[in-house]
């Protein structure tokens, strides 16, 4: 039985006289998820997972690098870190990690609550002109152009990469 399932991770209940992990594989698969055998397949999921946690879900503290983040929490050093994600996801981390940020700032300006410098200030750029140049290379947008038509422009979070 399948307890919880989220990005990189599941909690599976199970007897092992009657189930094996070709069994749970078909499980995950059901509900739209893989059982990751392979180490290096297994720690690029968590360090999605962790990226989306702290850019999406957590209050993201701009004065935590994301580097010194990744090193603590996977107790790994930011070179393996970085050249493992770059070999089996063809993007490098800080790319990864950028278009996360500019998903997160597509959110909070769709929401309207905030200002351009807030969530410039909040995501970690140093100027709103940094955001906004950003922006627009990883969009192919302007964010006033964004703010015309803001749910054209949204991705899942799991489908980000380096388009």
């Amino acid at each position: 039985m399948v307890d919880d399932i989220r990005l990189g991770e599941a909690t599976v209940t199970y007897d092992p006289d009657d189930i094996n992990l070709d069994s749970i594989g078909k499980l995950l698969e059901e509900d739209g998820f893989e059982l990751l055998m392979d180490k290096d397949k297994q720690l690029i999921e968590q360090i999605k997972s962790a990226i989306i946690d702290l850019v999406h879900h957590s209050t993201f503290n701009a004065m935590v690098r994301n580097s010194d983040f990744l090193v603590e929490k996977f107790n790994l050093s930011y070179q393996y870190i970085s050249s493992i994600f770059s070999k089996e996801e063809g993007v490098t981390l800080e790319k990864y990690i950028i278009h996360q940020k500019i998903e997160k700032a597509k959110e909070l300006i769709q929401y309207g609550e905030l200002t351009l410098s807030e969530i410039a200030f909040m995501m970690g750029y140093s100027s709103v002109q940094y955001l906004s140049t950003q922006f627009k290379n990883v969009t192919g947008v302007s964010v006033s152009e964004y703010k015309k038509d803001p749910a054209k422009y949204r991705q899942p979070l799991t489908d980000i990469k380096d388009q």
